[in-house]
């Protein structure tokens, strides 16, 4: 149990622990926590062992220690170029909060961060576990390798790494077989795993849907703004990882296992922020974690026929602006194409709120409906669009951005001090309603409010979405017209 870099020492044996503590014992040995404010809190717990010595392989279990180890502070993050605070290649930690040890009955909310598979951490402030937990949830966060240590595919790798590139995403599954054999000491019930995540996080619930590797190790599924961006091919996955190979200062192609498993972490990391050198945001296809492009396998009918919840939100084209992509310049692109477009969006004449809507619709919206399409005929699927502008930011939001709606769920709102203005009691009761209904979900497979309307199931028979505005809304056929059309292009996802 490794801790963040200045903190306690890995593996520290500790005084018997005051009441202030708590301890659990899991594969491996000992764990101490925290009690805070009724809730207890493991931070930095490791699920996997040190990956530095098994780069560009599948992450081995942690071993065994002697002594109690001290889960006080956050492990390290993972290496990603560009951004601030720690990272490391050794990075395989997670974080749990719940309301007591004692049994083994308490739902279990496995969060999986977003960040475009090439930033972010489990340990982010939004993240945290503590509200969900005062409901009666046991709430894990995770790290997983990103960027080109946790996504890679060097032809000299192929024998050593049994054909995997999808690192991150074993790590993801790792975390879950932690999860399966260590909740149980928790209070959390290992049959009782939902998983859920945004964005990125979001995309890995598709790919762990759809992944055989993760069979077995969940019973339900969130998934917040997937995005409907084709997966790379293999071919594609290795071209991008010899020009890493060769930003790395290596022979391109020629490049050697050992050669690669020796450059520096940090050198890899920057190696792949440089443009062209990523394979963000997108998985590569054809291994053992994910063999076929996600929206293949629910059009083929091999994802796993659990109960599924996935929805986007209304101002999704913030992820796209934020990247230098300006949709004024997109519908511009379009030229005469622009003529088709614009009838499905009436009342909409400037270029910039047409490329804002279009962008949100194809990539964010048509996709989570296509995939509760496909999913509804298997399993129970439920649908959401989330368009509750916050109250002190009104009327400037065209809507809620991505990514918005995370505060919302976790409760993170006041903790988390990430907001420009406080929330109203407006804002608190849309973020009981929406918690509420992704607890009433992790708890028994169906999502309910106390005193919020009932949410009817989306199917390929009757599209039905709940519209989280200032009140939680019933909509039939939402959008239905316009993503009709816009389902076509989802191809190769």
């Amino acid at each position: 149990l490794a801790l963040a870099a200045g903190a306690l020492p890995a593996h520290s044996v500790t005084a018997a622990p005051s009441p202030a503590y708590v301890g659990v014992r899991v594969r491996g040995g000992r764990i101490v926590g925290t009690r805070e404010q009724g809730v207890c809190v493991f931070r930095g717990s490791r699920y996997a062992a040190d990956t530095a010595p098994v780069r560009f392989r599948p992450a081995l279990r942690e071993d065994g220690w002697r002594g109690v180890c001290e889960a006080f502070a956050y492990g390290a993050s993972a290496m990603q170029a560009g951004r601030d605070g720690p990272g490391s290649e050794d990075c395989l930690f997670l974080n749990v909060w719940t309301p007591g040890t004692a049994g083994a009955t308490r739902p279990v909310m496995v969060w999986i961060h977003g960040g475009a598979l090439v930033f972010g951490a489990g340990s982010q402030a939004p993240y945290a576990g503590n509200a969900l937990a005062e409901r009666g949830a046991v709430v894990v966060t995770l790290n997983y390798r990103l960027g080109p240590l946790g996504f890679f595919d060097h032809p000299a790798l192929a024998a050593g790494s049994g054909g995997d590139v999808n690192f991150g995403l074993l790590d993801q599954v790792a975390a879950l077989k932690w999860v399966r054999d260590n909740i149980a000491a928790f209070g959390g019930d290992p049959g009782n795993v939902t998983i859920f995540g945004e964005s990125a996080g979001g995309q890995s619930v598709l790919a762990l849907f759809a992944s055989p590797k993760a069979r077995g190790l969940f019973q339900r599924g969130i998934a917040q703004s997937p995005y409907g961006i084709p997966s790379h091919t293999r071919a594609k996955a290795r071209a991008v990882s010899v020009e890493i190979a060769s930003a790395s200062g290596l022979d391109g192609s020629r490049a050697t296992g050992e050669q690669l498993r020796a450059i520096p972490a940090e050198r890899v990391s920057q190696a792949g922020a440089i443009k062209g050198n990523s394979l963000a945001p997108g998985f590569a296809v054809g291994d053992t974690a994910l063999p076929q492009p996600i929206l293949e396998a629910f059009q083929q009918s091999r994802q796993a026929k659990l109960p599924l919840i996935i929805g986007s939100n209304s101002d999704e084209a913030t992820v796209a602006t934020a990247f230098g992509l300006d949709p004024a310049a997109v519908v511009e692109r379009l030229g005469a194409g622009r003529i088709l477009l614009k009838p499905l969006y009436p009342g909409v004449s400037d270029d910039a709120e047409l490329g804002r809507q279009a962008i949100r619709d194809l990539v964010f919206t048509a996709f989570a409906r296509r995939i509760a399409y496909l999913h509804s005929q298997r399993a129970p699927t439920w649908r959401y669009y989330f368009n509750h502008v916050q109250d002190g930011l009104r009327p400037a939001p065209a809507g809620v951005g991505h990514g918005g709606e995370i505060v919302y769920v976790m409760g993170t709102a006041d903790a988390c001090r990430c907001l420009a203005v406080p929330f109203s009691t407006a804002d608190r009761k849309v973020s009981r309603d929406i918690g509420d209904y992704w607890f009433a979900f992790a708890r028994n497979g169906v999502p309910a409010a106390a005193g919020a309307p009932a949410w009817p199931k989306d199917s390929a028979k009757r599209a039905q979405v709940l519209e989280f505005a200032d009140t939680p809304t019933p909509r039939a056929n939402f959008m239905q017209a316009r993503l009709n059309v816009m389902i076509g292009a989802l191809k190769g996802i």
